[in-house]
């Protein structure tokens, strides 16, 4: 079963910051430079979790992933969004 998350960052090393975003941007699809929105099986997460951890300072860096649900459409109004449109999202496949 997949699930939506929304995963936010903010790392302080330009060097570990590049990597975390190159990570998440496996897994999912990019609202904003470090905010994604990522449709996740149970091992997904697991894995984008451990892959994370092995790149941040968990002193200095945070990584934030919110559940949002199973629901795609519903995860998506979920947001509110001002200015230019998100892409939309459609059993994991990014529709532009």
């Amino acid at each position: 079963m997949r699930r939506c998350f929304l995963v936010c960052y903010d790392i302080r090393d330009p060097k570990r910051l590049r990597r975390v975003h190159t990570i998440i941007k496996g897994y999912g699809e990019s609202w904003q430079y470090s905010i994604f929105f990522c449709v996740l099986k149970s091992i997904d997460r697991v894995r984008l979790q451990a892959e994370l951890e092995e790149v941040m300072n968990l002193h200095e860096d945070q990584c934030l992933l919110i559940d949002l649900g199973e629901d795609l459409d519903r995860a998506r109004d979920s947001a509110t969004v001002l200015g230019q449109s998100l892409a939309k999202v459609e059993s994991g496949t990014v529709v532009i």
